[in-house]
């Protein structure tokens, strides 16, 4: 793949970004859409002959601390906005995760990466993920057409949401040039019970407990013993004022006691656990396994890791209070990597391989496999919107 160093793949403006959609496309020529490339080992191998560079549509466009709502263009690096919000002590509720420490990339996460991947973090219990608090973007599809979906509030959409399509679409769909998130304001304190000594099944129980109490957990996680400690960690954060986030910390000692009095973590403890537990950096060795991330009904995550351990040795830990697997299995198998969609379907789940070496992510299905009726819609929509297929060509599944 070439990788050109001048203006004719890094445009800077939408219409030079459209100008060279149109040229490619008519000249059928496969496109690979970067922005930072901290994610570019994330998906299957790009099928493309140039690369797109992104690096030059950077800058806040918008942004109404009043109105929490932030816009910007695609290539915005991460740390920018997040630094404009922190002077006005606001923040993505959606935690967005940095993917380099596990996938050994540099550069910097850019603002269109993030929508496209739809990159969330702990706090998707309660906040949802990153197209939840997408509300607007700008995006050239593959003729080359400037189209404009959203605004700067959220309201009802009549016909199809492009919003919701675009973000995990993996620039698959339409390469963005602007987006526009609402935000909320950062919490002035925030604690983290942690609970000993739990096996998955309790501490699935203990979580889901504190989840369905009213008193507003933004985060629940579970490290299996050998993560750092030589005993299991559950976790559980609250978040808020302080008077609110002590009368709440004390009713969640009540109401989870029999599973044990847990220690407070605060201040950068805190932080630097749950920046681990997004980014996951409990599994960044050995760097030669399989990493997968699997989304299963909470109470069916115990289970799955029970039946999986009979048949493969890896080693896992849970977000999202047991909704999110995260699994590192040093067998790269293609048996193994069966196993684990197996499973995933079996219990109504989905998996994603999330780090691999290039050739196994490009010998099966990175993504969870779609039915044959999924799959012909999936590559209807592809067709609708990059008829000759040059934008991220076959990133997410083989020939769309």
């Amino acid at each position: 793949m070439a990788h050109l160093e001048t203006s004719e793949n890094a445009p800077s403006s939408e219409a030079e970004l459209s100008a060279l959609i149109i040229k490619s496309h008519a000249e059928k020529i496969p496109l690979k859409i970067e922005g930072g490339s901290t994610r570019d080992g994330l998906g299957r191998p790009f099928q493309a002959e140039r690369s797109l560079s992104m690096r030059n549509l950077s800058g806040i466009t918008l942004y109404e601390p009043s109105e929490m709502i932030i816009g910007a263009k695609a290539g915005t690096p991460l740390r920018d906005i997040e630094a404009a919000l922190n002077e006005k002590g606001q923040m993505f509720a959606f935690e967005p995760m940095d993917h380099r420490a596990l996938l050994g990339s540099k550069g910097e996460p850019t603002i269109g990466a993030i929508a496209a991947t739809n990159a969330s973090g702990p706090r998707r219990i309660v906040a949802g993920a990153a197209r939840d608090s997408l509300v607007g973007v700008r995006f050239v599809n593959g003729r080359g057409d400037i189209i404009k979906n959203g605004g700067r509030v959220m309201k009802n959409v009549t016909g199809l949401d492009l919003v919701k399509l675009q973000a995990g679409a993996f620039g698959t769909l339409g390469v963005l040039s602007e987006v526009i998130f609402k935000v909320l304001p950062k919490p002035e304190t925030t604690a983290t019970l942690s609970y000993k000594n739990l096996g998955d099944i309790q501490a699935v129980q203990m979580m889901a407990k504190a989840q369905g109490s009213p008193y507003e957990v933004t985060a629940a996680a579970h490290l299996t013993a050998g993560l750092g400690r030589d005993i299991s960690r559950s976790f559980i954060r609250i978040e808020g004022f302080e008077d609110s986030v002590a009368y709440r910390l004390g009713e969640l000692r009540r109401i989870l006691s029999k599973f044990g009095e847990p220690n407070e973590l605060r201040g950068d403890d805190g932080a630097r656990l749950w920046t681990g537990i997004r980014d996951v950096e409990f599994l960044l060795e050995p760097r030669d396994t399989m990493v997968w991330r699997i989304c299963v009904k909470p109470t069916d995550a115990p289970i799955l890791i029970k039946e999986l351990q009979a048949q493969l040795s890896f080693t896992h830990y849970f977000d999202w209070g047991g909704g999110l697997i995260w699994l590192s299995c040093d067998n790269q198998s293609l048996d193994a990597a069966k196993l684990i969609r197996l499973a995933a379907v079996k219990f109504q789940g989905h998996a994603r391989l999330e780090r691999a070496p290039l050739e196994l992510r490009a010998s099966l299905d990175v993504f969870q496999p779609l039915s044959a009726p999924l799959m012909k819609l999936t590559a209807g929509i592809k067709k609708s919107f990059d008829p000759a297929s040059i934008l991220n060509s076959g990133r997410m599944y083989a020939g769309i």
